[in-house]
């Protein structure tokens, strides 16, 4: 009885967001991230390795354990050492700040964000795998998808097994927006030919790239492969919204609080590479909030109301920022709330809301005033030049609307090969 009166307040409480089928399973099943599945397993795949683990404080198993607690009570696998992506292992390091070499858990933690990029061959040659439990945010800008293709490559190298423990993408594994990165703006904010928000867990993302032929070519001038296992998680579907999985979020950098600061991010993190505008850096609610102490709330309103957006909305808002841009002033302009959904394009909603200021405040849009590493790192976070120039430039709306898609349909069909969920 009991059960029947919970499931019927379930069913009230989220209404028609889902099929009976996927409330049925939302109310018997929560997720089980690849550490889970491979915990339930006794770590069979790694039994008698001696491995290293690259993974932060937010790899975390369904009940909240670190990653590496479970591996050291393990007696299957030796955990040797630890890598550390940008951010550091507790994601307390400010994004581009050197991350140095530490000890976590009594384990050696090495840095893959300071002298190296990717594992030392020293490294390598004492373990005989490297396990990787990283909580990616699914934009092609935060860099830890960077060091898992760098640890790939490494591997492939020097002839080591990688295990991924795979993870949920918090943004949800339907959702594939922005332009394929170009190849001359390839860089570490910007590794691989993806979207900007790319749909991907992480497993499945080092599978393209690992049969794609996109790891570094050896001696005869062939692409690299490494000996790549996917432990697969349990209950994830591509429909499911971070909140619906069971698990709770950890922080994977500073301004990565919550959820919707990753959402936010994908709308956003380009456009704070330029400082056009307030993102909320410096608010409790980092990239949830767009405005400027000079900001006409009345008139962005009306120009944002002449738009069509999916799964966003503009709460009209006032804050003060107590570090970064506007430090210590009062800001007008938005609060951002995603309402449940599967047909956000955050990417190219971010891109249409500066156009809707542009319009309002077309002396904003001066690329004199860029710094030349402004432009040199939003081109790098965008992947192209097309959008810098033609916000900056003279372009129509519907031509940078269409550069910022460039690309996106061949991925699409590409990426239907290497998907590892229904």
């Amino acid at each position: 009885m009991k059960k029947n009166i919970f499931i019927i307040l379930f069913v009230f409480c989220i209404g028609s967001r889902y099929s009976f089928s996927q409330i049925m399973e939302l109310s018997q099943n929560s997720v089980y991230n690849g550490i889970d599945v491979l915990i339930e397993s006794n770590f069979a795949t790694l039994k008698g390795k001696t491995v290293a683990l690259l993974t932060n404080h937010a790899g975390r198993t369904k009940d909240c354990k670190t990653s590496v607690e479970a591996f050291q009570k393990t007696k299957e696998c030796t955990l040797k050492f630890l890598l550390t992506p940008e951010h550091g292992f507790y994601t307390t390091i400010p994004a581009g700040e050197h991350v140095g070499n530490d000890t976590v858990f009594g384990l050696p933690a090495l840095s893959l964000y300071g002298a190296n990029k990717k594992p030392s061959k020293e490294i390598l040659s004492k373990v005989d795998a490297i396990v990787i439990d990283i909580q990616d945010i699914g934009i092609r800008s935060y860099t830890y998808i960077s060091s898992v293709f760098k640890t790939l490559d490494a591997c492939a190298e020097a002839d080591k097994e990688v295990f991924i423990l795979d993870r949920p993408n918090p943004i949800g594994g339907l959702i594939v927006d922005g332009n394929v990165l170009e190849k001359e703006f390839e860089s570490f904010i910007g590794i691989a030919p993806i979207p900007y928000v790319h749909g991907l867990t992480v497993g499945e993302f080092a599978t393209m790239a690992n049969e794609e032929g996109w790891l570094s070519k050896d001696a005869s001038g062939v692409a690299r492969k490494c000996k790549l296992t996917v432990v697969k998680m349990k209950n994830w579907n591509r429909w499911m919204r971070w909140e619906d999985t069971g698990l709770q979020w950890f922080p994977t950098s500073p301004h990565i609080p919550t959820v919707d600061a990753v959402r936010g991010a994908a709308m956003l993190g380009a456009f704070g590479e330029i400082s056009l505008t307030s993102i909320g850096i410096g608010t409790s609610s980092p990239f949830q909030y767009i405005g400027s102490p000079t900001f006409d709330i009345e008139k962005i309103s009306k120009a944002f109301g002449s738009l069509s957006f999916e799964d966003v909305e503009f709460v009209p808002a006032k804050y003060r920022p107590f570090y970064g841009m506007y430090s210590g002033k009062d800001c007008s302009g938005f609060l951002l709330r995603f309402p449940p959904g599967t047909k956000l394009v955050p990417y190219y909603t971010g891109i249409k809301m500066m156009l809707a200021v542009r319009k309002v405040y077309p002396s904003l849009f001066n690329a004199s005033k860029i710094s030349p590493k402004g432009k040199e790192m939003f081109c790098k976070a965008t992947g192209t030049d097309a959008i810098f120039n033609g916000i900056f430039g003279k372009a129509t709306d519907e031509e940078i609307l269409r550069a910022s898609r460039k690309g996106l349909k061949d991925f699409i069909e590409l990426r239907k090969k290497y998907l590892l969920y229904e």
